[in-house]
């Protein structure tokens, strides 16, 4: 009798693969380990993929809190900054001016060419005129110069006002002084207002705490802090704090009086934003405040129903709640006080025709 022996793995020669289950939403799991009962050699695993797939509601695993990227901040150009300029007393330039004038006279004279009526009323005495020769012409030349001088850089200064100086590009000082000046006429004054503003805007667009398109105007009161940087940090000062208020409205949500939210916390979170945009620009922001909030025309006729709706709703739950304590107080005082026993069916009939009683009164009352 022949014995039959089945094959051992070793003699079926090369092992095949060992074929797995591979998923990128699921642990990697050998297919031959499904299907057996005995223990036999661990297989090593792969590491598991979790993630999710559509349409079979595995939830993801929650990755790690990726930090908010902080918003960029302009900085001002260190070099930048306001500093007193060199100006002297418009007495100097009086004095210079003068002695400008006087030198162009006395060389006249010299020259013989001013006039004789000039001369006797001057009380100048008559000389042999010199004539107009190099000296002349030198001395014509310094008395004039000095007297453009001295006349040409006499300036105002006004309280609330500044000039900001500068010398072929160069940024040369600012002067805040007031009174009568001398500055240098060949620098370049540029006139600022330094007082202390408020600039009512136009109808701005922005949203409610809901998402609602309104239309806001607001007040902001600011002034010129650092004229340098006011002046040449940026083109238009005053144009660059209204696109600053414009930014901070599409930001912050304003709710319209008597809302949920607060209009006084909108107006100090507009201004912490403004102020933080302004200040590298040389401005001061003080507040920044709704002062009328209206919805946006595509939206008003809407909202305007709703909030009618919502204040006649509002309207009838007052009126059922004192009607409904009007009828158990006088339920409460006939029954207390023995006027009337009532079994339930009465209770329920005289509850019934107390509140059409007082919901009409209140309904005449009403019209």
């Amino acid at each position: 009798m022949t014995t039959t022996t089945s094959p051992t793995p070793e003699s079926e020669g090369p092992s095949r693969p060992v074929r797995l289950i591979q998923n990128e939403a699921t642990t990697e799991i050998p297919v031959h380990l499904l299907f057996r009962d005995e223990p036999g050699d661990p297989v090593p695993l792969g590491p598991a993929v979790v993630g999710r797939r559509h349409g079979t509601g595995e939830q993801p695993r929650p990755g790690r809190a990726v930090p908010a990227r902080a918003r960029p901040v302009a900085e001002p150009d260190p070099e930048l900054a306001e500093r007193p300029a060199r100006v002297l007393p418009g007495a100097a330039g009086v004095l210079a001016g003068t002695l400008g004038a006087a030198g162009v006279l006395a060389t006249s004279w010299w020259a013989g060419t001013l006039p004789p009526l000039a001369s006797e009323a001057l009380g100048l005495p008559g000389v042999a005129a010199a004539g107009l020769g190099p000296a002349q012409w030198a001395a014509y030349a310094g008395a004039g110069a000095l007297g453009l001088f001295g006349f040409g850089g006499l300036a105002r200064g006004r309280t609330g006002r500044a000039w900001v100086l500068g010398l072929f590009g160069r940024y040369r000082g600012t002067v805040r002084r007031t009174g009568l000046l001398w500055v240098n006429p060949l620098l370049l004054r540029r006139r600022v207002d330094v007082r202390l503003r408020h600039w009512r805007s136009e109808p701005m667009p922005a949203t409610d705490g809901g998402g609602v398109a309104l239309r806001v105007v607001v007040l902001v009161v600011w002034r010129v802090r650092d004229t340098a940087r006011a002046v040449l940090g940026v083109e238009d000062h005053e144009g660059y704090l209204r696109e600053c208020v414009e930014a901070a409205l599409a930001r912050v949500p304003v709710d319209m009086p008597g809302g949920g939210g607060s209009v006084t916390a909108a107006g100090e979170t507009l201004s912490r934003l403004v102020r933080a945009d302004a200040a590298p620009v040389g401005l001061e922001v003080f507040s920044v405040q709704p002062v009328r909030i209206e919805y946006a025309p595509e939206v008003a006729a809407a909202m305007h129903r709703r909030r009618i709706a919502a204040l006649d709703a509002q309207h009838r739950a007052s009126v059922l709640t004192s009607v409904v304590d009007s009828v158990e107080d006088t339920v409460t005082r006939l029954t207390m006080r023995g006027l009337v026993e009532l079994d339930d069916y009465e209770r329920k009939a005289l509850v019934k025709d107390l509140t059409v009683a007082f919901c009409a009164g209140r309904g005449e009352t009403g019209g």
